[in-house]
């Protein structure tokens, strides 16, 4: 009362805000632990064990709060904002880690910054997954035909997951796409062993199903395994290869001294006006090669028509349609994310974090739009006033 008495102004609303929070979330606790601190009642479910500290931004300053902590299980007040979901994600994998006998040193400090007691148990890990995965099962499953998708790119990297009691490395699969009015959303993504065909040609099709129309190019690496999925599913679309693999190719073929120069003139190729110059630029830079290089000639030459389909398309668009950089940032997250988990104890728990990863995304896109690629501009893809029995691709 005193120190209420002494305030004034925005230091008063602070310090009263504080003090009612507080006591909100002791009641909360007290009813959740089923006894008052020190009381023995039959309805007691747990026990209390100690505060973490936890400050809440509001307008009238930052107020520091103390959240009780149970033996068992976890308690977290209602009316305080959950963590994000890739926070959850991330709390759920430790937690499930951990229950699951693959804990390590990181994986404990992990947990106690977390505020959560090492002995939680397996129902309480299953119910904090269970919550998370319907939301994220929902987001992975949602519709597509909401709009059509005249680019899409395709990409993966790879993430460390328990298989049978092995550690193995496994591949996560992603797809983002460009509406037809240049906006960007989050398509889907995927687990599995390899890049094989087999496993692209499942992804792909899984997107299709889900209402994926309108793609007239797809943009990605040249694993084969891709390339032949995309030819087989993704009928009546042309495949871009990204030309900073192709690079990151050439490289491996010619002398490091000699990288530069070779890149330089590659690099002229994307930097013609028009289409047909595009693609006499790279039989003249193949030409020019051939002589001191003439593997990277040989390379240019097949690749001819998947470096230079970007071309076809409006001008405007080519600098973001001729690699997959648009996701290399995805995939940056990605790594930061599970890097932190390191070995993940099964696929499941691998799928869970990059979905609330790519969900956040795809939240930002969509809350904050802002056209990738203009609006104008994107007329030019599609024939005008086309009938929508036109839009899906033929199988």
């Amino acid at each position: 009362m005193e120190s209420l008495r002494t305030a004034d102004g925005i230091e008063l609303i602070r310090a009263v805000a504080q003090r009612m929070l507080q006591e909100l979330i002791e009641a909360e606790a007290t009813a959740r632990i089923g006894a008052e601190p020190g009381e023995h009642t039959e309805a007691r479910t747990t026990w209390r064990n100690g505060h973490r500290d936890k400050t809440l931004t509001t307008q009238a300053g930052d107020l520091e709060l103390a959240i009780p902590k149970v033996r068992t299980g976890s308690f977290f007040p209602s009316l305080l904002e959950r963590r994000r979901r890739i926070d959850q994600a991330l709390y759920a994998v430790i937690m499930e880690a951990y229950v699951l006998g693959v804990s390590t040193r990181s994986v404990d400090d992990l947990v106690k910054a977390l505020g959560a007691d090492t002995g939680i148990s397996k129902s309480e890990v299953s119910r904090i997954c269970a919550d998370l995965d319907e939301q994220l099962t929902a987001f992975r499953d949602r519709p597509l035909g909401h709009t059509r998708f005249p680019y899409v790119y395709l990409d993966a990297t790879y993430c460390k997951a328990r298989v049978n009691h092995q550690i193995v490395s496994r591949a996560v699969v992603v797809a983002t796409g460009i509406t037809e009015d240049g906006g960007r959303e989050v398509l889907g993504l995927m687990v599995g062993d390899s890049e094989t065909e087999v496993f692209w040609a499942e992804f792909l099709r899984s997107l299709r199903e889900r209402g994926l129309t309108g793609v007239r190019l797809v943009i990605g690496d040249h694993h084969s395994g891709l390339v032949k999925a995309i030819r087989k599913v993704m009928l009546g679309a042309a495949y871009q290869r990204c030309r900073v693999h192709f690079l990151r190719n050439v490289f491996t073929v010619i002398p490091k001294e000699a990288g530069e120069m070779v890149a330089a003139t590659i690099r002229t190729i994307f930097a013609q006006p028009a289409e047909a110059a595009v693609r006499a630029q790279l039989d003249t830079v193949a030409e020019m090669l051939g002589k001191q290089f003439p593997k990277v000639s040989q390379m240019l030459l097949e690749a001819k028509d998947d470096l230079t389909a970007f071309a076809a398309f409006p001008e405007r668009h080519w600098k973001k349609i001729q690699s997959t950089n648009p996701l290399e940032r995805i995939n940056r997250e990605i790594k930061r994310r599970t890097d932190v988990v390191q070995v993940f104890p099964n696929d499941d728990a691998l799928l869970r974090l990059v979905t609330a990863v790519l969900f956040e995304m795809h939240d930002e896109w969509i809350a904050f739009p802002r056209r990738y690629l203009p609006e104008a501009s994107m007329e030019k893809i599609y024939p005008a006033n086309p009938g929508r029995d036109e839009l899906p691709l033929t199988s």
